[in-house]
């Protein structure tokens, strides 16, 4: 071992290398592994941490894609960060202190921007950008000096709903580390030496990762369940959405999510019910059935056409991706997302296999409930009364197969302790009872308002 002048002492803990440094890492993350986390490493050095994390936790694994901003004078003296989903950190304090104008700063921000770009395009080709919402995400680095870095890679996995970030590295500095709970809902560390120098010295060997390692490593990773994707409903109108498939093989078949008003593709109850159906061998879509400016505008969420063409093209846009393009096809729809569901499945007949709602509101497609031939299962919380009588005047319209099921003393949202794991069983049978793969059914065309 080269002996330093400075950095880890006798005794302390030193890493061989970054894929070391990962497996005594993932072992302080054990605990975690129930909770079905995403790994998401730091390029490039974070990436063979993180692989060695995934690996251990058995975890879907992607990165963040951040850029350093450097001072104009010091390229290597960080005064922020940048990352993807325009996300940017900057230390005021570092500004100012090196009394940095307003053009000078602008300058070093469009300089890192480029290099993120650039960055983002090296991946571009192999990378497969998992969904995080609604997950707890482990975000993984090779170690913490400032923390500027990680501060916007947080940020950005904020913006993309996780539910939790969990900050895991190998070595800190102590005040980093303090620092970064207040980003950060965990930290993580395997060392925190209090005169940590630079990471660079906790490790025998910490030679540069190279893009060609970072997309070699993540393409041994493959395969991870969900993606965030993007569905154009209408020229102009772009639906952010994310795809489900289940691990092992060949789906039995895929679901697309309808969600309620004031609600949206991060329900924790619809991803509750999505999880089950993945674990069941279903693909699953979730996707937002308004654009954020649509949404400002009430009308919008109770458009009961307007959301049916939003599913409609969300099934074309399943007919056209090769992982799901010959996949029965079922709906699930929650409250008002029930009304669209149906309405969407009377206009494409045979396209659709199956629909299930959940605290369905039926009674707003009922111009058109005569028409649906895909079998139907309403389901109601025994509890919420009002909700129950619409679906059982709903069900007396219906001419297709239905079955009305009732979740004794479950309120409207399924709140009460295992409701929501009965709808998910039952929406599990009726897809398996009713989705049967073959040759891809007959394109979906446009909805007829009700």
């Amino acid at each position: 071992m080269v002996e330093l002048p400075f950095g880890p002492a006798d005794g302390d803990v030193r890493f061989t290398d970054r894929h070391d440094a990962g497996r005594r890492l993932a072992a302080r993350l054990a605990d975690l592994r129930d909770e079905n986390p995403v790994v998401v490493g730091i390029p490039r050095g974070g990436i063979p941490v993180a692989v060695e994390v995934a690996r251990a936790l058995e975890a879907p694994l992607d990165i963040v894609v951040v850029r350093k901003v450097g001072a104009p004078e010091n390229p290597e003296y960080a005064i922020g960060a940048l990352a993807e989903d325009d996300v940017s950190v900057i230390d005021q304090e570092a500004v100012r202190a090196l009394g940095l104008s307003a053009a000078e700063l602008d300058a070093v921000l469009a300089r890192a921007q480029r290099e993120l770009a650039e960055r983002l395009a090296r991946y571009e080709a192999t990378r497969r950008r998992l969904a995080v919402a609604g997950r707890t995400v482990l975000l993984v680095d090779d170690g913490l000096a400032t923390g500027r870095s990680a501060q916007a890679a947080a940020r950005s996995l904020r913006k993309r709903g996780a539910s939790r970030v969990i900050l895991a590295v190998p070595v800190a500095a102590p005040q980093s580390a303090r620092s970064s709970r207040e980003w950060a809902d965990d930290v993580v560390c395997v060392e925190t030496p209090e005169n940590m120098w630079a990471i660079g010295f906790w490790y025998e060997d910490f030679s540069p990762t190279s893009d060609e390692e970072v997309t070699a490593l993540l393409a041994q990773r493959g395969g991870d369940l969900a993606r965030e994707v993007a569905i154009e409903a209408a020229p102009g109108c772009v639906l952010s959405g994310d795809l489900a498939a289940p691990r092992g093989g060949r789906a039995r078949g895929v679901v697309a999510f309808a969600h309620g008003s004031g609600s949206s593709r991060l329900s924790p109850r619809n991803r509750q019910v999505a999880t089950v159906l993945n674990e069941a061998g279903f693909a699953t879509l979730l996707f937002d059935l308004l654009t954020p400016r649509e949404e400002v505008d009430r009308a919008n969420v109770f458009d009961i056409p307007l959301l049916a063409q939003r599913l409609v093209a969300a099934t074309h846009w399943l007919r056209r991706q090769p992982e799901t393009a010959r996949l029965a096809l079922g709906y699930f729809g929650a409250s008002t997302g029930s009304a669209a569901a149906l309405l969407a499945a009377a206009e494409l007949g045979a396209v659709v296999g199956a629909v299930v709602s959940r605290g369905g509101r039926p009674d707003l497609a009922q111009p058109r409930l005569g028409e649906v031939l895909a079998p139907v299962l309403l389901i109601v919380g025994g509890a919420d009364a009002d909700v129950l009588e619409l679906n059982r005047e709903a069900q007396r319209q219906l001419r297709c197969e239905s079955e009305l099921t009732v979740v004794p003393g479950a309120t409207h949202l399924f709140e009460e302790p295992g409701a929501l794991d009965r709808v998910a069983g039952l929406a599990v049978d009726w897809f398996t009872r009713h989705l049967r793969n073959g040759a891809s059914p007959p394109e979906a065309g446009p909805v007829t308002p009700a």
